[in-house]
């Protein structure tokens, strides 16, 4: 439980980025910020909100280097990492490093792939480091939307929503990017299911302290940072839920929904009349869909954000069972 000391300073530094939001000149707001030419986003600008930093304020990794699971001895059983296994390589980011950086371009077997990771939002998604076109590495923009992160990539400077999986303004703007599946797990739970593992080492050629997270209380408090545009009291804000959208039908998971069925198990249910399997521990807030026995993608984050992306969303309802 956080004191009422540390829960005073979180709230007072809310404040000072409210404030210092308000400062920001109006026309800066909606045409240009960061650097990023805004009269054309598919998203209104006023809703985009610079986030602190500038850009590349918050450095990408860009040559990431690895360890074998057993050399990274600094992480603990609880630590959380970020697994994706592709082109038959399995691989961990930890989110003590993630935390930092929020994006990592990578490659699996020659094949880019950008990891990405909101701490804000609580949300890991993996994606295609290609339009189709051309290879992309991304960037930090110091931008975001409904307090997510805003990419941009480097070839054409275009912005993109992470949550959305779009490009919102530049030359690119429209063009998605393919996701892929992805977990938001222990590293006890995935070493043990992938011990050929290799894991995103600290040496990223930036000094930060990965003993420490700089958002230590954010989870557990219900306020944000930055306003968003849709917004729901049903879940507390910083529930962790399994979000999925299948056949253009949006539906959220809830971890405190999933544990009246039981601490962990797996429940059958039905989305857009596909049956879907859903695994889960409820207590450590960990799961994943699968349909016919392949993983789907999913997003595991923070309720707020998944309803600020998906107002329409579907919530999954449980009875405990005797």
């Amino acid at each position: 439980m956080r004191s009422e000391k540390s829960t005073c300073l979180w709230g007072y530094k809310v404040s000072i980025l409210f404030l210092l939001l308000m400062l920001q000149p109006v026309g800066t707001i909606a045409r240009s910020l960061n650097g990023f030419d805004l009269s054309e986003s598919l998203i209104y600008s006023g809703h985009i909100m610079p986030g602190g930093p500038a850009k590349d304020g918050i450095p990408a990794i860009d040559k990431p280097e690895f360890d074998t699971a057993k050399a990274a001895d600094w992480l603990t059983p609880e630590s959380r990492v970020l697994g994706v296994v592709h082109n038959g390589i399995a691989k961990a980011y930890p989110i003590a490093i993630l935390n930092w950086h929020e994006i990592v371009n990578d490659r699996f077997a020659g094949e880019a792939v950008v990891i990405t990771y909101c701490p804000l939002c609580g949300s890991g998604v993996v994606y295609r480091g290609s339009d189709g076109e051309r290879v992309l590495s991304f960037g930090v923009s110091g931008l975001l939307y409904n307090n997510d992160i805003l990419l941009y990539d480097r070839q054409t400077d275009s912005l993109w929503s992470q949550l959305h999986n779009q490009a919102i303004s530049g030359p690119l703007k429209g063009s998605r990017l393919t996701q892929l599946p992805s977990s938001h797990v222990r590293w006890e739970v995935w070493r043990e299911q992938y011990p050929d593992t290799i894991v995103l080492n600290r040496n990223t050629g930036a000094i930060r302290d990965y003993r420490r997270n700089p958002y230590y209380g954010y989870e557990e408090s219900p306020q944000l940072l930055f306003p968003v545009e849709f917004m729901s009291n049903t879940l507390h804000p910083k529930e962790r839920v399994i979000g999925i959208e299948l056949n253009g039908i949006a539906k959220a998971y809830p971890f405190s929904e999933l544990a009246k069925r039981g601490d962990s198990g797996t429940i059958d249910d039905l989305l857009g009349g596909v049956p879907i399997l859903i695994e889960y521990d409820a207590e450590q807030r960990e799961g994943k869909v699968s349909l016919a026995g392949e993983e789907l993608v999913t997003t595991n984050l923070f309720w707020f954000a998944w309803y600020a992306f998906n107002p329409a969303t579907l919530i999954f309802r449980a009875e405990p069972t005797d």
